[in-house]
């Protein structure tokens, strides 16, 4: 895991992402995120680094592009 900010922040292009800043990229609320987690039922993959849910930026972007919509034209 790469060093982390002096206000507990991860630097940019850390390996691995937060809550918040998942919930910030897709903006999806931070309680969907921790429902879909619950239930095991969508969302991407996470893992617990102590008392912290972390999301690996790796398994997120491969999430974030098979429930994304393509670029292609809707008309």
């Amino acid at each position: 895991m790469r060093p982390i900010s002096h206000d507990g922040r991860h630097k940019p292009g850390s390996d691995f992402l937060t809550l918040i800043e998942v919930s910030a990229i897709t903006r999806l609320p931070v309680g969907t995120l921790r429902y879909w987690r619950h239930t095991g039922s969508r969302g991407p993959q996470s893992v617990k680094l102590g008392r912290r849910i972390m999301y690996r930026r790796a398994d997120f972007e491969t999430w974030l592009h098979e429930v994304a919509p393509t670029g292609g034209s809707t008309g």
